[in-house]
């Protein structure tokens, strides 16, 4: 039988980023009005750590969850959640807020995060995440930018955390999504591009945010499926449809998830191992082809119940759902060539 359509759990917590937001931050940026700052000490400022029980720990199928014994970490950025609902009238999302955290985990912490729980152990911090509204507004961009500021700057507080409690020299991948890739690549230039600790990446799936091909200086983009220190991005769109800032000669780094590589080549259906769309209770295989195009990832309609009434080309909210099982094989298979290499 047929879903219906208010089931569809994969879009609740972007469908903000496809319509204006209704509730917006109020007046410009005041430091006084931050919310309070993570202690990532704490488990309360994680969404996701390998030792507490969480939305990261969940598995469909067939597939396992190999936290308890994976050599390999994963530190992921979730997106945007703080939207626009009423009361989310400041710049800097509340990381303590309890509506706010089961929004978090109940979306990207089940849809996304889980995906990488077959590679590796997952570390998931909350931070005061900008306001979706900081991504459009042009009247107040120095109140957005101190916004993202303030929220990087949780980022790597509870990177630096990690780092020095939780690494032990492990490998790692970097993953991430929306307004988490916009801090994740910050984060990878900062701390990786060029510095001792490049040596301990596996590989970075930064999604939903352009990414150009010299953003790094020593990380390249990934080539092919068993690449590894190299990175992955894509956003995306509805063959035949743009942004409305589209720039056609733009240098934007853009990976085929189904291919995992950087070619225009075609892949059909066939090579789509499995999305995630309705509630988190199964994977559909073949849902969707791709193929890239001058900085966009361009899919047909994704098949499956009611898809019809997915009106908008931007396929934003599915960037990482619409590619679920192919994106954890890849993952885990990175990882394996990564532990193979001799020391």
């Amino acid at each position: 039988m047929n879903e219906p359509p208010s089931l569809f759990m994969l879009l609740l917590f972007l469908l903000a980023g496809l319509t204006a937001c209704s509730v917006r931050p109020a007046g410009q940026y005041d430091v006084q009005q931050a919310p309070t700052p993570p202690n990532y000490t704490l488990p309360e400022a994680w969404a996701a750590l390998p030792f507490t029980e969480d939305n990261a720990d969940r598995t469909l199928e067939q597939l396992t969850d190999r936290q308890d014994t994976a050599p390999v970490d994963v530190f992921y950025l979730h997106p945007t959640t703080y939207t626009g609902k009423q009361g989310d009238d400041r710049w800097n999302g509340p990381v303590y807020d309890p509506a706010l955290q089961e929004r978090t985990d109940e979306s990207a912490m089940l849809y996304q995060a889980s995906i990488f729980n077959g590679a590796g152990r997952v570390f998931a911090p909350r931070y005061r995440q900008a306001h979706l509204h900081a991504y459009y507004t042009e009247s107040r961009e120095a109140s957005a930018t101190r916004a993202f500021e303030l929220a990087y700057s949780d980022v790597r507080s509870a990177f630096e955390y990690y780092m020095e409690h939780y690494n032990e020299g492990r490998p790692l991948i970097i993953a991430s999504h929306s307004q988490g890739t916009t801090h994740a690549k910050r984060l990878l230039r900062d701390y990786f591009d060029g510095k001792p600790l490049q040596t301990q990446l596996v590989v970075a799936y930064l999604a939903g945010i352009p990414v150009e091909s010299n953003y790094f200086r020593f990380i390249k983009v990934c080539g092919g499926p068993e690449e590894i220190g190299c990175f992955c991005s894509w956003r995306t769109w509805r063959e035949g449809r743009t942004p409305k800032d589209y720039d056609p000669d733009n240098e934007i780094a853009v990976t085929n998830p189904l291919t995992w590589t950087t070619t225009d080549a075609y892949a059909p259906r066939a090579l789509n191992d499995g999305a995630v769309l309705r509630k988190f209770d199964r994977i559909r295989p073949e849902v969707t082809d791709a193929r890239v195009h001058e900085g966009l990832l361009w899919i047909s309609r994704p098949r499956f119940p009611w898809s019809f009434l997915w009106l908008s080309p931007n396929y934003h909210v599915g960037d990482l759902n619409l590619f679920y099982l192919d994106i954890r094989i890849n993952a885990m298979r990175r990882a394996a060539v990564f532990l193979r290499q001799p020391e």
